[in-house]
């Protein structure tokens, strides 16, 4: 009786370690997938993964416009409010023929980047959600991800490809 108490004691501790281990690498390999929120990206051509998505939350109190110290860029108004510093540093460690930046999110947000050779601003580049597209510049961008409500603040994912 003894020895068979034994057994199922071992058994039991095996399904417990097993459980755990599984546990453990499930977290792990769900963490890797999980883009990093409020990341500062560096990246050169061909990067990997592509899209890159870091995330993030909308919203600011500050109208973006007085970020911008102007409303108008030629990639759109400068809309929504934003925080003081930007959400995201993105350095381009090489010059881009093609590179889009892209928010998603079920709110209305609004974009502003401000980098070698000025600033750019959107709103509704694809349905309710702002992107920048074109050629870009060696060099460190700030992104801000505004909301059009000051205070309030939405989840995003901010997708960076070099994919047309």
């Amino acid at each position: 009786m003894a020895n068979k108490s034994f057994n199922i004691a071992i058994k039991l501790s095996l399904i417990i370690v097993n459980f755990g281990i599984t546990t453990a690498i499930h977290g792990l390999a769900d963490a890797q997938e999980t883009p990093a929120i409020f990341a500062d990206i560096t990246i050169n051509r061909k990067f990997s993964p592509d899209p890159l998505t870091v995330r993030g939350m909308s919203g600011g109190s500050i109208p973006a416009k007085k970020v911008n110290r102007g409303a108008e860029t030629p990639t759109g108004p400068c809309s929504g409010f934003v925080d003081k510093e930007a959400d995201h540093t993105l350095t381009l460690t090489s010059k881009f023929d093609y590179l889009k930046l892209q928010v998603e999110s079920k709110a209305d947000t609004t974009m502003m980047i401000k980098g070698p050779g000025g600033t750019w601003c959107n709103d509704d580049f694809n349905g309710k959600n702002p992107g920048i597209v074109g050629e870009w510049l060696e060099g460190v961008y700030k992104i801000w991800v505004g909301s059009y409500e000051r205070g309030k603040y939405f989840p995003y994912s901010l997708n960076i490809t070099e994919v047309k």
